[in-house]
C-alpha cells in the first residue's frame, strides 16, 4: 500500500512576481487606465478616476516630503474606512514612509503603546468616529511619545494645507529612485501573547504582491468594481481590497466609514459592484436582513470571506441569494501579508466550506508536527507553516520575538493546526495556543489578562475563548479576586474596559472561582476552563 504524500505544497510559479514599488506599480496602472473609476465614497458621492486619484496622492506625497518626511519614517493612520486613508496609504508608498496602521477601535493605552513602540514621527487621523475622540486621544498622549512630531486631523486646516500641496514631481522622482521593492512599508500590530501588540514589519514585495495575487485568484480585471466594507486598518483591507484593485485597474468602493450590513448592500447595488468582501459575520448579518430581496445584486460575480471558518449555509447563502457564485475563502495572518492559502473559483461547495484552499502563487505550505518540526504525512494534523515573498520582514524593533515565529529557513509558524488532504487543500482544525478570533478579529487572551489585572480587586485573570453564534467565540473572563473584595458583576469589569481597550477586547462573560484548574507542572488547564464555561452557558 503506497504512503501517503508528505503534507507540502507550492503554489503555482506561472504568473511572475511583481518586482517594483506600490509607486511604480501605480504609474503603470495610470498610464494603462487613467479615464477609468479608482475610488468611489458612498457616503460623500466623491469620485476619482485613476488620474484624479494619483494626482491627489501625489499632492498629498508631495506635502508629506514638506512636513520633512523620508523614507523609513513612520506615519500612523488612525481613521476608519475613508478616501483619505486610501490617499494616505499611496502616499506613503510613494515616498518610502512606513505606515502605521491603527485600529480605530484603540483607546489610550493602545495608542500610547503603538506610536511609541513604532517611533511615529507623524500621526493622520480623522476627528472622531462613532464614540472614539481620536483628536481628543491624541492630545492626551501626545507628550508622551517622544518621537511624535505632527498631528494632522483630517478636515481641519493643516490637512487641507497638506492635501493641497503642489505636487513637485521632480522631487517625487528623486525620493522614487531610492526606494526598492524590499523597503519595509506597512508596520501592522496584531495582538501580542505577551500583553503587548508586535508590530508585523512588511514591505512593497510583501503586500503588492499579495493584493496582486488574491486579485488574479479571482480574475479581477479594470472592470471590476470592489465593494470593501472590511476595515482598511487591517490587510484584509488595504492589501486584498485597495491593491488588490490597483494592481488590475479596479475600482474600490467603499460604502460607510465603518461596517452596516444596509449600507453595504446599497452600495453593491448603486455602483454596481463585482466583489464583495466580508467576515461570515458581515455576510450573516446581510443575509439577515429583512428586505434582502429589494437589493438589486445582480452585478455581483465573486467576492472574498476571511477571517474565520465559513458554515456551509452560509456559503450557500451568499451563493444563492447574493449571486456569488465565484465567491473564494482566504485564509492567512497579517504576518503572511495576509494571504496563504486561497479556494478558486472552479472548487466545490465542500472545498469551499470544509478547507481553506491550497498554497497561493510563488508560496510554500507545509504541515509539521510542532514539536519536531517533521513534515507529517497527508491526513494527519499539525502546525501550519508558509514560506515566500509574503512573510513579513520581521516584527518591527523586535528580533526576539521574530525568532520564536520565523525559523532559520524562512518558514513562518502560524501556530495553527491543520490537515493538509491528498490534493493539497488545507483545513484549519484549531489552534496550538489560545488566540480567541471573535468576528475575525485575531484576540490573545494574555493581553486582556494582563490589562485585567490592573484592576483593584482582580489577584488573577484567565480569559478563553467560548462558543458564541454570533461572532463565532467571545470572550470569558474566570478572576480570582482578593479577600473582603465585593464580587464583580460582567457589567461592573466591562465599564472597567471601557474606553480603555478596545471594544471587541472587553469580556462579555465573567466568572469568579477561589482557584483554577491546575497541570501537574502548575499550568492553568484553559482547556477544562473553556469546558465550564461552555456547560454554564448551556445552562
Amino acid at each position: 500500500m503506497a504512503q501517503p504524500a508528505p503534507s507540502y505544497v507550492q503554489g503555482r510559479t506561472d504568473t511572475p512576481l511583481l518586482i517594483e514599488t506600490i509607486g511604480a506599480n501605480l504609474d503603470r496602472t495610470v498610464a494603462a487606465f487613467g479615464d477609468r473609476e479608482a475610488l468611489v465614497d458612498v457616503p460623500t458621492g466623491r469620485r476619482w478616476t485613476y488620474r484624479e486619484f494619483d494626482a491627489d496622492v501625489r499632492r498629498l506625497a508631495s506635502g508629506l516630503l514638506a512636513l520633512g518626511l523620508r523614507p523609513g519614517d513612520r506615519v500612523g493612520i488612525w481613521s476608519p474606512n475613508t478616501p483619505e486613508w486610501t490617499l494616505v496609504q499611496y502616499a506613503t508608498a510613494r515616498i518610502g514612509a512606513i505606515l502605521v496602521t491603527i485600529n480605530p477601535a484603540y483607546r489610550v493605552e493602545e495608542l500610547e503603546y503603538v506610536l511609541t513602540q513604532s517611533g511615529a514621527r507623524t500621526v493622520i487621523a480623522a476627528a472622531s468616529f462613532k464614540t472614539s475622540d481620536f483628536a481628543g486621544m491624541l492630545d492626551d498622549v501626545r507628550g508622551r511619545c517622544p518621537e511624535l512630531q505632527d498631528v494632522v486631523i483630517v478636515g481641519s486646516p493643516s490637512w487641507e494645507a497638506l492635501a493641497a500641496t503642489e505636487s513637485d514631481d521632480a522631487a517625487l522622482a528623486g525620493v522614487a529612485t531610492g526606494l526598492t521593492p524590499d523597503d519595509p512599508i506597512n508596520i501592522q500590530y496584531t495582538s501580542g501573547t505577551t500583553g503587548f501588540p508586535k508590530g508585523a514589519t512588511l514591505t512593497h514585495t510583501n503586500i503588492l504582491n499579495n493584493g496582486y495575487f488574491v486579485g488574479e485568484g479571482v480574475g479581477y480585471t479594470e472592470h471590476d468594481r470592489v465593494c470593501i466594507p472590511v476595515p482598511f486598518y487591517h490587510c484584509f483591507g488595504m492589501v486584498m481590497g485597495n491593491l488588490a484593485c490597483t494592481s488590475h485597474g479596479a475600482a474600490m468602493v467603499i460604502p460607510a466609514p465603518g461596517f452596516d450590513p444596509a449600507d453595504t448592500l446599497r452600495a453593491v447595488a448603486e455602483e454596481r459592484c463585482t466583489s464583495l468582501y466580508g467576515v461570515p459575520t458581515m455576510f450573516i448579518a446581510e443575509l439577515a436582513l429583512e428586505d434582502l430581496d429589494s437589493y438589486d445584486l445582480s452585478s455581483l460575480r465573486t467576492g472574498i470571506m476571511a477571517g474565520s471558518p465559513c458554515p456551509e449555509v452560509v456559503m450557500r447563502q451568499v451563493i444563492e441569494q447574493m449571486n456569488m457564485g465565484e465567491v473564494a475563502i482566504c485564509y492567512g495572518m497579517t504576518e503572511t501579508s495576509p494571504v496563504s492559502t486561497q479556494t478558486s473559483p472552479t472548487d466545490t461547495l465542500a472545498q469551499r466550506t470544509g478547507t481553506v484552499g491550497t498554497a497561493g502563487p510563488h508560496l510554500e505550505i507545509k504541515v509539521v508536527d510542532p514539536d519536531t518540526g517533521e513534515v507529517l504525512p497527508r491526513g494527519e494534523p499539525g502546525e501550519l507553516c508558509t514560506r515566500g515573498y509574503s512573510v513579513m520582514a520581521g516584527y518591527w524593533n523586535d528580533e526576539a520575538k521574530t525568532a520564536e515565529v520565523l525559523d532559520a529557513e524562512g518558514w513562518m509558524h502560524t501556530g495553527d493546526i491543520a490537515v493538509m488532504d491528498e490534493q493539497g487543500y488545507v483545513a484549519i482544525t484549531g489552534r496550538i495556543k489560545d488566540m480567541v478570533i471573535r468576528g475575525g478579529e485575531n484576540i490573545y487572551p494574555r493581553e486582556i489578562e494582563e490589562f485585567l489585572y490592573q484592576h483593584p480587586d482582580v489577584v488573577d485573570a484567565q480569559v478563553v475563548g467560548v462558543p458564541d453564534e454570533r461572532y463565532g467565540e467571545e470572550l470569558m473572563a474566570w478572576l480570582r479576586i482578593r479577600d473582603g473584595a465585593e464580587t464583580p458583576t460582567a457589567e461592573s469589569i466591562r465599564e472597567f474596559c471601557a474606553g480603555r481597550i478596545a471594544h471587541y477586547k472587553i469580556p462579555r462573560h465573567v466568572a469568579v472561582v477561589d482557584e483554577y484548574p491546575m497541570t501537574v507542572t502548575g499550568k492553568v488547564r484553559k482547556i477544562e476552563l473553556r469546558e465550564r464555561a461552555a456547560q454554564m452557558l448551556r445552562g
